[in-house]
């Protein structure tokens, strides 16, 4: 089979292995197929030497949590995550991986409010105990703040999908902060209700270039794209590469992550007042990909005494979807992040992505996403 992928960026890695230590697959299981270096070499073996394509070889790849922490280690450069889904999308297209219950499940993603009325119900049927623990869902809302309303046309604030229905106070939060700045924002027109970011993941590519075509119609003209989720953030920074378009890569180029925003105006923040000691957990969308874990903390900083983890960012294992459809492994990732909440004292941890937050609190863990913490402040 051929997996279409690009022969140079196959063959750029060196199979150095300084890779090996920041990917969480191979730390919990020490299995070389589970690492970067090792899925890399299934992919060679495929698509230059013919090798079939077992269930060992779809596993291998099914099992990556895409955190794409190897990137950054890499001294070659190695663009694993656009390798991977190359993968995923050429086993998706032989119907290799994503089953049909999860094409469906994700089909209903931009169907915003279908989506919200099967989360109320999921809500409901987690408070009969109809929901299996093993899919480590939090305790779901069963009812959500009034959704946000446009002030202005300075930015567009990006609200998305499952951060609506599940976090969307979130998303109120984020309003309280942004009118604090004095800062006008519209929200997405008709379409904007998905990023596409988990289609992605799946080795769903058409769907996923669909609605990000849809996504960059509802929100038209130059202002800044905030986003306040760290997955989708770095899901629409990659429109370009994805559409392969001027204007995809100029929407992309509009992107803010809302730390960035916030924290270029960090100074115009008036506390009311302080929040005390916040771990900081990065999302790997957020550090691995956007590269703006530093604008956390700048902006967390101004309200709160922020701690480090000592595990260098290592993923958690919610991986968007990963951890309801890998539950084992994304346990067993997140028992190390627990651990390195535990070793730094544990209390609240700050999370600027949904899924990350929803899979740490899963296991009790005190979680809040970063502007949560800088709205309760204000």
């Amino acid at each position: 089979m051929n997996l279409h992928l690009d022969d140079k960026e196959l063959a750029s890695c060196v199979s150095c292995g300084l890779c090996l230590p920041h990917c969480p697959t191979f730390r919990v299981t020490g299995e070389e197929l589970l690492s970067p270096r090792g899925r890399i070499a299934a992919m060679r073996a495929v698509q230059w030497e013919g090798a079939e394509v077992t269930p060992a070889f779809v596993d291998a790849m099914e099992t990556c949590v895409q955190c794409r922490g190897c990137e950054p280690a890499c001294p070659s450069g190695v663009p694993y995550g656009r390798l991977q889904e190359g993968v995923r999308d050429t086993l998706a297209a032989e119907r290799r991986i994503t089953p049909r219950w999860q094409r469906m499940a994700f089909a209903m993603l931009p169907r915003h409010r279908l989506l919200l009325v099967g989360s109320t119900a999921l809500a409901v049927a987690q408070r009969a105990r109809l929901v299996p623990k093993r899919l480590g869902l939090p305790r779901l809302p069963l009812r959500r703040p009034k959704a946000v309303r446009a002030t202005g046309t300075e930015a567009w604030l990006f609200t998305g999908c499952v951060m609506d229905a599940w976090q969307r106070h979130t998303h109120r939060a984020t309003a309280t902060v942004l009118d604090h700045l004095e800062v006008r924002y519209a929200v997405p027109g008709s379409g904007g209700g998905c990023c596409g970011a988990l289609h992605t993941h799946a080795g769903l590519l058409p769907s996923a270039r669909q609605l990000a075509e849809r996504v960059m119609a509802s929100m038209p003209g130059d202002a800044p794209v905030l986003v306040n989720s760290a997955g989708c953030g770095a899901a629409m920074k990659e429109y370009g590469h994805l559409l392969g378009t001027a204007e995809a890569r100029a929407f992309s180029d509009r992107v803010v992550d809302i730390h960035e925003f916030v924290a270029e105006r960090v100074h115009l923040l008036r506390p009311a007042r302080h929040m005390g000691a916040v771990l900081v957990q990065d999302p790997c969308h957020l550090r691995h990909v956007q590269k703006v874990h530093g604008a956390v903390r700048t902006v967390l900083t101004a309200v709160a005494q922020v701690l480090e983890l000592d595990d260098d960012g290592l993923c958690c294992g919610a991986g968007g979807a990963y951890s309801a459809l890998q539950p084992d492994l994304a346990g067993d990732i997140r028992t190390r992040k627990l651990a390195a909440i535990d070793r730094a004292g544990g209390g609240l941890v700050a999370s600027a992505n949904p899924g990350c937050a929803m899979h740490l609190a899963a296991a009790g863990a005190t979680v809040q996403h970063p502007i949560d913490i800088v709205a309760a402040a204000l």
